[in-house]
C-alpha cells in the first residue's frame, strides 16, 4: 500500500504571505482524494522525531537556538520564514513524516511526504525555505538502526542540493546526485557527490536524455540499498523560479523513469516532493500528482 505522510500543519503555521505556493500541500491529497488515486487510509499523519534523530544530521547549538527561537535575525532572514513556535513545530513533523515514510518505504517498496525536500538546510543553518533536512535526517535513522546501509540521494528539484551536499559531504555511505539550473539558487554550489548543471532553458527531450544515460549508471556504481528522491517540479517551465523548460508531460516521464528503473532494481525510495512554484497552483498540483499515480501504477 501507498502510504503517504500529510499535516495541516504543513501549511497552516505560515502566515498569508507565504502559503502560496505551500498550499499545494493541501490541495494535493484532495486532488488524490477526488480521483481516486489514493483513498484515506493510504494517509497518515506523521509524529515529531526524537531530537536525536535531528542532531545526529544538525550542530546540536543550532537546532536548539531553532528550537528555542533563539537565530539571530541574520539567520532568521537567510531562511525566508519568520520564526515562530509552530514553524519549529512544523519543521521537525515534516522531518518525522520523512523517517516515518522511510520506514514504509522499506515494508511497501515506495512512500512518499506531501511536504519535505528541504536540501537547502545546512549542518549548522538553514537557508531557502529550509530550516531542518528531511531526508538527510531520514537517512542517518535508516542508517543508525541499520536498516539502510549504502544510501543514494537523487535530488532532481532546479536548485542544486546544497545543505544535502555539505552535510554528507565527507561521507562515503551517502551518495549525492543533484542535477539542477547551473545560474539558479545557489549562487554558490557546494559539491555534491555527482552534480549535472543545465543550462537555462534546458528542454525535456535535452533533461531525459541526460537522465537516462546518468541515472542507470549510478545505480550500478553506487550499488545502494535506500534510495532517497526529491521530486521537485520547479523543473517546469511555469514555474517562477525555475530557468528550466520541462512541459508537464516531460516531468512525468521523468518521475516514470526514476520510479521504474527503481523497482527494476527492488530498491526502496522514499520521495519528499521539494519545490514547484508555478503561477497558476493547478500546474504545481497536477504535476505532483503525477508522482502519485506513477507510484500506484508501478509499485503497486
Amino acid at each position: 500500500m501507498l502510504k503517504i505522510a500529510f499535516h495541516p500543519s504543513y501549511v497552516y503555521p505560515l502566515p498569508a504571505r507565504h502559503r502560496f505556493p505551500m498550499e499545494k500541500y493541501e490541495l494535493l491529497p484532495q486532488q488524490l482524494l477526488l480521483e481516486g488515486t489514493c483513498s484515506e487510509e493510504n494517509f497518515f499523519e506523521p509524529k515529531l522525531p526524537n531530537d536525536k534523530y535531528i542532531c545526529d544530521v544538525h550542530d546540536v547549538d543550532y537546532y536548539y537556538d531553532f528550537l528555542n527561537l533563539k537565530l539571530t535575525q541574520k539567520e532568521i532572514r537567510r531562511t525566508g520564514f519568520p520564526l515562530s513556535r509552530e514553524l519549529v513545530w512544523r519543521e521537525r513533523l515534516i522531518a518525522g513524516g520523512t523517517i516515518m515514510a522511510a520506514e514504509f518505504a522499506l515494508q511497501y517498496g515506495i512512500a512518499m511526504n506531501i511536504a519535505g525536500g528541504t536540501h537547502h538546510a545546512y549542518t549548522n543553518r538553514g537557508e531557502g525555505f529550509c530550516m531542518l533536512n528531511d531526508q538527510a535526517i531520514a537517512a542517518r535513522y535508516l542508517q543508525q538502526h541499520n536498516l539502510a546501509e549504502k544510501i543514494l540521494i537523487v535530488d532532481l528539484d532546479v536548485h542544486q542540493g546544497n545543505g544535502t551536499a555539505e552535510i554528507f559531504e565527507n561521507d562515503d555511505s551517502v551518495f549525492t546526485f543533484s542535477m539542477h539550473c547551473e545560474s539558479n539558487y545557489p549562487f554558490k554550489k557546494e559539491k555534491s557527490n555527482l552534480d549535472i548543471g543545465l543550462p537555462n532553458q534546458t528542454e525535456g527531450e535535452e533533461y531525459l536524455k541526460i537522465l537516462k544515460e546518468t541515472l542507470p549508471k549510478l545505480i550500478e556504481m553506487v550499488a545502494p540499498d535506500f534510495v532517497f528522491y526529491l521530486s521537485g517540479v520547479d523543473v517546469l517551465a511555469t514555474d517562477k523560479l525555475g530557468k528550466l523548460s520541462l512541459s508537464i508531460d516531460d516531468c512525468k516521464e521523468r518521475d516514470r523513469f526514476v520510479l521504474q528503473s527503481l523497482k527494476d532494481k527492488n530498491l526502496p525510495v522514499e520521495c519528499s516532493m521539494g519545490g514547484g512554484y508555478s503561477k497558476e497552483i493547478k500546474h504545481i498540483v497536477e504535476a505532483h500528482a503525477n508522482t502519485y499515480r506513477l507510484a500506484q501504477k508501478i509499485f503497486f
